[in-house]
C-alpha cells in the first residue's frame, strides 16, 4: 500500500517519555499510519537519517487571535517545530464582539498586550459576531497551523455588561447570560476560558481589564460550566509579584479547582533576584493541588530597550524628565546630566526587577557605522574594556549613537540554577511563548528549539525525551487536546523533524516589517528544524513555510 508520507530512518521520539527508537513513520490521510519498519512506497518520502522525528510541538500560551487574520503561517511558531497553537490567553481576545465594541477589544490588546493598534485596526477582519463564528471562520480561513481555543472572559463580560463591564461586577441575571455565552463557545470547542487578577493588566481608556471584575459569584458560575461538560481547563494570570503566589491567590487557585473540577495553569513562574525564595514555595504549593500547574519559562524574560522611547525604566520618577520632553535636544541634555544619573544610582540600590546588573543589558542595535562592533556584547563587559562605571556607560553609549541605541534588556530569568529548578520540575508546563504578542519589543516564540538547544544539548538538564514529552503530551493532556502530542497509531500526523546536534533558536531577534500596514515586529529564527508536518502536510521545509493550510481548528 502507497502511503501519503514516509519518513525513514530517523529516531523516534515519540511524546511518551520512552527511549528514542530508530523506525519509519508511516502517513496516511493525515493520521499516522504505522511505525516501525516500513517497505511500502510513499508519495513522498523523508530521509531522517540523523535526525529526531518527534510529535509536534503544542504551545499553548499564545496570543494570535488577531494574527491568525493576516498570517496563516503562524509565524514564528511554525519556525519552531510547533504544530499546534492555543490563544484567548490572561482572559483578553477579540471574540465574542459586537460590531460596536470592537475599538474596545483592540485597546483592550493593544494595553494587555502590545499590539499596536494601527495593525490590529487594518488587520482583523472582523468575519465574526459571536464565539462559535469566530471559531468557524479560523477554520474557514485556513491556517499552517492546528489552532486552539480559550475563551477569553473579558469579552464574554462586556458583550453582556458593556462599559459596566469594566467598573463592577456582574449581576445574578449578567452572570447567568455571561454563563450561557461561554456554555456555547465550550460547546463549540474551546479548551476552556482564560481570565486575570493583574493589577497591570489594564484596558480599554486605562481601565481595569473587565475579567478583573469578576466576582467570585461570577467566577463559580464559569467554573460550573467546565464541571457540568466535562472538559476545558482555565488558564489564570495569577501571580501579582511573578512567582510569589500570595494567600489569597492560593485559596482563589483553589476555589476555581473546586468548582470546575478540572486542570487549572496559572503564571507565572519566573525566576527572580530580589525573592530567591519564591518559585520553590509557589511550586511547592502548586504541587499540594492536584490539578494546579504553574507555567514557566525556559528564557530569560527580556525586551528592547528603545532609548528614544525607554518603558522599561518609566518606574523610576529619575526618568521622568526623560519623558517630559521627548525632544532628541532635550534627552540628550538630560541622559548627560550628572545630577540624572547620580539619581537612577540611588534609586537602583531599592529596585526591583532591574538593580543596576548591567551584565542584563545587552547592545541590540547601533545607527553609527563605528559602533557595530558592539552590538550583541552586554553593557558591563563595554565597562570593564573602557574602565568605566556600568550606568555612566548605558548612558555614553546613548549619547555616543545620538540617542539612537537600543538595547536589550533581561529582567527575570536570568538565574540559570533557579531557572533549572523550574523547568526540570515535572509538574510544572513549559510555555509562555507568548506568540503574537508583544510584538515590537520581544519574541520569545522560539522557546521550544531553546529548551532543546540550551537546556537539554549544552546543559544537559533534560533528557532529549523529558523535553520533547514536556513540549508535546504534556499540553495535549492538560488542556484535552486529544489524539495529538504523541505519535502513535492513529493520532494525527502532526510532527516536528529536526536536528539534535543543531536545534536551537538564533542568538538574537531579528526585525521585520511585515505586520498591517509594514509595522515592526521582532521574531526569532530557528536552527535545526528541518521539516514541521501538519496532519500529514509539511508545513515549513528548509528554513521555509511551504503556504500549507492543513491546520485544523481543534475542539475540545
Amino acid at each position: 500500500m502507497a502511503h501519503d508520507l514516509l519518513i525513514k530512518n530517523g529516531t523516534v521520539i515519540d511524546g511518551t517519555g520512552a527511549p528514542g527508537r530508530k523506525a519509519d513513520v508511516a502517513i496516511a490521510g493525515g493520521k499516522i499510519a504505522e511505525i516501525g519498519k516500513i517497505t511500502d512506497g510513499a508519495n513522498r518520502v523523508i530521509d531522517a537519517d540523523g535526525l529526531v522525528v518527534a510529535p509536534g510541538f503544542i504551545d499553548p500560551h499564545t496570543h494570535y487571535d488577531a494574527q491568525i487574520c493576516w498570517d496563516p503561517a503562524i509565524s514564528p511558531s511554525s519556525w519552531h517545530g510547533v504544530t499546534s497553537v492555543v490563544m484567548g490567553n490572561c482572559g483578553v481576545g477579540i471574540a465574542p464582539c459586537k460590531p460596536e465594541a470592537r475599538e474596545v477589544a483592540m485597546r483592550d490588546l493593544v494595553n494587555v498586550e502590545a499590539i499596536p493598534f494601527e495593525v490590529l485596526d487594518r488587520g482583523i477582519t472582523w468575519d465574526w459576531v459571536t464565539f462559535p463564528e469566530f471559531m468557524d471562520a479560523a477554520a474557514k480561513r485556513g491556517s499552517a497551523l492546528n489552532l486552539g481555543f480559550l475563551a477569553p472572559l473579558t469579552p464574554f463580560r462586556h458583550w453582556v455588561m458593556g462599559e459596566a463591564s469594566m467598573e463592577r461586577a456582574a449581576t445574578a441575571d449578567e452572570t447567568a447570560k455571561v454563563k450561557t455565552l461561554m456554555r456555547e463557545a465550550v460547546d463549540a470547542g474551546a479548551f476552556g476560558f482564560s481570565t486575570t487578577i493583574l493589577n497591570q493588566h489594564i484596558g480599554y481608556q486605562a481601565r481595569p481589564l473587565a475579567c478583573r471584575n469578576a466576582s467570585r459569584e461570577e467566577l463559580k458560575a464559569y467554573s460550573n460550566v467546565l464541571k457540568e461538560t466535562g472538559k476545558g481547563a482555565i488558564e489564570i494570570a495569577l501571580t501579582r509579584k511573578i512567582s510569589v503566589m500570595a494567600e489569597d491567590e492560593e485559596e482563589l487557585l483553589g476555589f476555581l479547582l473546586k468548582e470546575s473540577g478540572r486542570p487549572v495553569t496559572f503564571l507565572a513562574l519566573f525566576q527572580r533576584d530580589d525573592i530567591p525564595d519564591a518559585c520553590p514555595e509557589t511550586r511547592r504549593k502548586a504541587n499540594a493541588m492536584p490539578g494546579a500547574t504553574p507555567q514557566t519559562s525556559p528564557l530569560a524574560l527580556t525586551r528592547e530597550l528603545n532609548m528614544r522611547n525607554p518603558f522599561s525604566f518609566a518606574a523610576f520618577t529619575s526618568w521622568s524628565r526623560v519623558f517630559a520632553d521627548k525632544s532628541k535636544e532635550a534627552q540628550r541634555r538630560v541622559y548627560a546630566d550628572p545630577a540624572f544619573r547620580n539619581h537612577f544610582r540611588e534609586q537602583l540600590k531599592s529596585a526591583t526587577g532591574f538593580s543596576g546588573d548591567w551584565s542584563r543589558l545587552t547592545v541590540h542595535e547601533v545607527h553609527k557605522p563605528e559602533m557595530k562592533k558592539l552590538e550583541g556584547r552586554a553593557v558591563a563587559d563595554i565597562a570593564r574594556d573602557r574602565g568605566r562605571d556600568g550606568l555612566d556607560t548605558f548612558l555614553d553609549l546613548t549619547l555616543e549613537d545620538d540617542v539612537d541605541i537600543e538595547f536589550v534588556l533581561a529582567q527575570f530569568n536570568v538565574n540559570l540554577k533557579a531557572v533549572q529548578e523550574n523547568i526540570t520540575d515535572p509538574r510544572v508546563l513549559i510555555a509562555l511563548g507568548d506568540g503574537g504578542a508583544h510584538v515590537d519589543m520581544l519574541c520569545d516564540a522560539g522557546y521550544p528549539t531553546y529548551l532543546l538547544g540550551t537546556w537539554v544539548r549544552e546543559r544537559q538538564a533534560l533528557t532529549l525525551e523529558q523535553a520533547v514529552a514536556r513540549l508535546t503530551a504534556q499540553p495535549a493532556d492538560l488542556f484535552g487536546i486529544r489524539g495529538r502530542g504523541r505519535l502513535k497509531q492513529g493520532y494525527a500526523a502532526d510532527v516536528a523533524i529536526f536536528d539534535p546536534g543543531t536545534i536551537g533558536s538564533a542568538s538574537r531577534g531579528e526585525r521585520r516589517y511585515d505586520l498591517p500596514g509594514g509595522a515592526k515586529r521582532m521574531v526569532m529564527p530557528s536552527r535545526g528544524v528541518e521539516y514541521t508536518v501538519v496532519n500529514g502536510t509539511v508545513a515549513y521545509e528548509n528554513g521555509n513555510p511551504t503556504g500549507s493550510l492543513s491546520g485544523q481548528v481543534m475542539r475540545s
